[in-house]
């Protein structure tokens, strides 16, 4: 695929009809398939999977050897660290019941979300069928199987809880609940105030 709005190493492969945002960098021996979209100015490291029907926004940024399965949409201003795995099927066979090697009809792909601004650390696992809150942070070889509310620490395996987090990935202090149900919590590192949904 030729283009001069966005960078493709020689060594990586972009399927006709992939869809491409200006400015993105695709890193040697990754793959992007057919039907995938990548919005603009990300970065896919080396090694990375792009499955086709997969949507990726803008500003991401995925670091090697990173798997993403159709199924998964991603939003803005994500971060993915190294060797992060999506699954896609809650169910996963290689064959049918009767023996027969399943087709692409066979397969039955559960949907997973990553909102805007979450990071996800390197090694996790994300099981299928959750969604990932914004600005979300997932600790590094953690095993993700239900959904990870706005501004939350998790990490473990299975990941749990573990407090709420800035903009700016730092610890929140004084965490509160406010009106309409909603968290509070003040960052200290960067002095920023938080309000977000629980």
């Amino acid at each position: 695929m030729q283009s001069t709005s966005f960078y493709v190493h020689p060594q990586a492969e972009v399927e006709e009809g992939a869809q491409v945002g200006a400015g993105t960098r695709i890193w040697r021996q990754a793959h992007v398939r057919s039907q995938a979209r990548i919005g603009e100015q990300c970065n896919i490291g080396k090694g990375v999977y792009v499955e086709s029907h997969v949507t990726i926004g803008s500003r991401v940024k995925i670091q090697n050897h990173v798997s993403l399965f159709e199924g998964v949409t991603v939003e803005d201003g994500v971060f993915i660290g190294p060797h992060v795995c999506f699954t896609n099927d809650m169910f996963p066979r290689a064959i049918t019941p009767v023996g027969q090697l399943k087709s692409a009809d066979d397969w039955e792909v559960t949907p997973t979300l990553v909102k805007y601004g979450a990071s996800l650390g390197a090694g996790s696992v994300i099981v299928c069928g959750v969604t990932i809150g914004e600005f979300a942070l997932i600790g590094a070889g953690s095993l993700v199987t239900r959904d990870v509310p706005p501004h939350t620490l998790v990490f473990g395996n299975p990941a749990s809880s573990h407090g709420h987090v800035c903009r700016c990935a730092r610890r929140l202090a004084d965490v509160h609940t406010v009106e309409d149900g909603k968290l509070s919590g003040w960052c200290e590192t960067c002095g920023t105030p938080c309000v977000f949904s629980s």
